[in-house]
């Protein structure tokens, strides 16, 4: 179990019209210029993107992977912990993260 930096980074990377970009101590992930999740590789978590529904739900079922890490608005921030998940529920969270900000011509055309 768990995935590493390098695996996270060929998950969101295969999604179309994925920008990053580098900040103090961590990478943002933007598509069209709407940000949809970060990475922390020194703690190697990653922030997603998540309905509030989402985010609450994930939390109360996997404390010990996943903690708030912000609300704002209809979306519930998750910090993910990478050594806790699968690649392939890691991959679903990605790709739900990226459509929750990606204009939705894009999304139809790619899922």
């Amino acid at each position: 179990m768990g995935v590493s930096v390098e695996e996270f980074m060929a998950i969101v990377l295969r999604l179309p019209e994925v920008s990053q970009h580098e900040s103090a101590g961590y990478v943002g992930f933007k598509v069209r210029g709407k940000g949809f999740g970060y990475l922390w590789e020194e703690t190697e978590t990653v922030g997603l993107k998540a309905t509030v529904e989402e985010q609450l739900a994930l939390v109360a079922e996997r404390p010990e992977v996943f903690e708030v890490q912000f609300t704002a608005g209809r979306f519930g921030w998750v910090v993910v912990r990478l050594a806790g998940i699968e690649a392939d529920e890691l991959a679903e969270m990605v790709t739900e993260a990226w459509s929750l900000s990606a204009p939705k011509r894009l999304i139809e055309s790619t899922l």
